[in-house]
């Protein structure tokens, strides 16, 4: 949710008003004082390597509708975003891995609706069967000097220094 669309304080439904809160006009309750502060939009992703090969997904949603990408998605509320990266990699390849080593930490938002912080995280294929799914219509292994047109910042300098 952006701060354009916070229309009424969550509590107690009054109706906000822009103030400047904190060095920004944010929208914050005349009634009962509640601030609406957003919270950022994180991501993990897999860099999964078989053979020399790259495992990547060709995505079926705008953005880059038809680009590859690390298998990749929004860490859910309390989720280890360790295990959201293991979680999007088997819905969207059917393998499941597990997460061995934090590798890099992107932050700025490349899209509208994109994450805010995408945390890339290298992965061992642990079990399951490479079968493309969720928002992916394929999943394959690329060697890195053939790799498919690909989306996102995140997989594009994931792969150029990892």
């Amino acid at each position: 949710m952006n701060q354009k669309e916070v229309k009424f304080c969550i509590r107690c439904g009054t109706p906000v008003e822009a103030r400047k809160i904190a060095g920004e006009l944010r929208p914050g309750c005349p009634s009962c004082g509640w601030i609406y502060f957003p919270d950022p939009k994180v991501a993990a992703a897999a860099l999964v390597e078989k053979e020399d090969k790259v495992l990547l997904i060709r995505r079926v949603m705008t953005p880059h509708q038809g680009k590859w990408s690390l298998p990749a998605g929004f860490v859910d509320a309390h989720e280890d975003p360790a295990r959201a990266a293991e979680r999007e990699c088997l819905e969207e390849t059917g393998l499941t891995v597990h997460t061995t080593k934090l590798l890099k930490i992107l932050s700025g938002r490349e899209h509208p609706n994109g994450a805010d912080i995408v945390l890339i995280y290298k992965a061992e294929i642990t079990g399951g069967i490479l079968l493309a799914g969720d928002d992916a219509d394929r999943a394959a292994f690329f060697s890195r000097d053939k790799l498919p047109p690909l989306a996102f910042k995140a997989t594009i300098e994931t792969l150029s220094q990892h």
